[in-house]
């Protein structure tokens, strides 16, 4: 693939991720919008139309890698372990 080619290339990423970032701002506006009504109406569940829109409370536990290694730092480094990774980055 030539200079240009590739340039070209680069050029079309970056238009497509700002489109993307432009639609994912407004999914989460629109998420928003749907959030307060919901609120506004006290309910975690809503029918409009044929969907069903759910914003339910739940709860989770996570591990505190954190906390966990402050305490048992000898432990937590006999469990970890160094993984490799490539990051793809246009600038």
């Amino acid at each position: 693939m030539g200079e240009r080619a590739l340039e070209n290339r680069v050029k079309k990423l970056k238009a497509i991720e700002e489109q993307l970032e432009a639609l994912e701002k407004q999914a989460e506006a629109l998420k928003a919008e749907i959030k307060a009504e919901m609120e506004a109406r006290g309910q975690e569940e809503i029918k409009a139309g044929s969907f069903v829109v759910r914003w339910k409370t739940f709860l989770s536990s996570r591990f505190d890698s954190k906390a966990f290694k402050a305490e048992h730092e000898a432990l937590y480094n006999q469990y970890s372990k160094q993984v490799s990774a490539r990051r793809f980055t246009v600038a």
